[in-house]
């Protein structure tokens, strides 16, 4: 897992230099955050929030001409995701006497960032929209059973409260896509940024497979229901993730906005000349 991310970490910084241009601007950036993390399973579940989640990365902006008012940028990301349901709503009278089942799980995510801009305040402000699609690789997954007990098909017990979380090929989706869309504000000060932005991580693939493909994972109710309880995986489990982060980032090279100021040269006009002579 280390390799990959030296790997994707050194894919960032060659991209950086393949589009480098004189009275462009170059961004680099560092970013952290926190939020919270759900999926939209279907058929739907008795689903909650989990609160608290980490986003951490590098960052990378190019910044063309000032008459193009949008940026590309490439993000390398650690991001926690999960989700947490009630596998039996039906045992409990009132909703917050639920027993719930959580699993979380970290991902490395990698939008390619489209970001529309403007400057304010003589450019010390710049405020953004962003929108990308992401694609990630999910590792490092654990589970959480509020349930103190779960009982087999053969009147056993046999259910882990908390562990790890095994990804297995016939249950689970290690890559996934999605698109993100989100806006921000950074405060320029010279070659330093500092700035805020909140995402949103709309998830469009699975991250338990369609039993309809994969008839042998459905099978956890009787190997473990502690580690997975969904008797049946769900058709669809896209996961989502809100985020607000910090981002502290250095402009690459000298060049600031006063080299962004030209403007083209006015055309001289046409002159009239009156000839006196046939």
């Amino acid at each position: 897992m280390k390799r990959l991310f030296k790997i994707l970490t050194l894919v960032l910084f060659l991209s950086v230099a393949t589009f480098a241009e004189s009275k462009a601007q170059h961004t680099i950036a560092v970013t952290g955050g926190s939020g919270f993390a759900t999926a939209r399973p279907y058929p739907a579940q008795e689903m909650k929030a989990i609160w608290g989640t980490y986003q951490a990365g590098f960052s990378w902006r190019y910044y063309s001409m000032p008459r193009f008012i949008a940026c590309f940028g490439i993000d390398v990301e650690l991001l926690q995701r999960g989700f947490s349901f009630a596998p039996y709503p039906y045992l409990y009278e009132n909703k917050k006497d639920y027993k719930y089942y959580t699993r979380k799980l970290n991902s490395i995510v990698i939008p390619i960032v489209w970001q529309p801009h403007i400057y304010l305040f003589k450019k010390h402000l710049r405020v953004y929209l962003e929108a990308a699609p992401t694609f990630s690789f999910n590792f490092a997954s654990k589970f959480y059973n509020d349930e103190k007990y779960a009982i087999n098909i053969d009147g056993s017990v046999n259910a882990p409260i908390s562990g790890k979380y095994e990804f297995r090929g016939e249950r689970d989706n290690r890559f996934s896509y999605g698109l993100r869309g989100g806006a921000g504000f950074d405060l320029i000060f010279g070659q330093f940024e500092v700035g805020v932005r909140a995402m949103y991580d709309f998830g469009y693939s699975d991250i338990l497979k369609n039993r309809t493909k994969y008839y042998s994972n459905n099978l956890d109710c009787i190997t473990n229901p502690g580690e997975n309880p969904f008797y049946y995986t769900p058709l669809r489990s896209p996961l989502d993730n809100l985020t607000i982060s910090m981002k502290i980032g250095f402009r690459i090279g000298k060049a600031g906005f006063k080299e962004w100021e030209w403007k083209r040269p006015a055309f001289p006009k046409n002159k009239e000349v009156f000839k006196y002579t046939f």
